[in-house]
């Protein structure tokens, strides 16, 4: 029963780190509570399917860069989504890049704080 309810906020909690990151970085814009719903859905979408996928093709250049090269995925994951969705704008790879960047140190916050809400039994 927790379990859904988790993803739930999780999800809430992600589309606000959007709407946060654009507000901390100009290069990011997200135009309502509503497209940041989209875009934290398909960034998770993303993320959860395609992600993997570039971290095994590219795993040979993230091993010489010592991992470096994964927030170039990040960054790819985020541009994407972008891409592919009215309503969230990032202005090139270089906002695309600090925008994830933002996103993730968020993210982790957001997993923390639910790690306390939601402790697993």
């Amino acid at each position: 029963m927790l379990a859904p309810m988790k993803l739930l906020v999780r999800w809430l909690l992600s589309a606000t780190a959007l709407l946060a990151v654009a507000h901390l970085y100009s290069g990011v814009q997200v135009q309502s509570f509503s497209a940041a719903l989209i875009a934290a859905f398909v960034i998770g979408l993303f993320n959860t399917l395609l992600r993997p996928i570039l971290v095994l093709l590219t795993l040979p250049v993230t091993i010489v860069t010592l991992g470096l090269f994964l927030f170039i995925i990040n960054a790819l994951m985020f541009w994407l989504a972008s891409a592919s969705l009215n309503g969230f704008q990032v202005q090139g790879f270089g906002a695309a890049l600090l925008g994830s960047l933002i996103y993730s140190v968020l993210g982790l916050v957001i997993d923390s704080a639910l790690s306390h809400l939601f402790p697993n039994k």
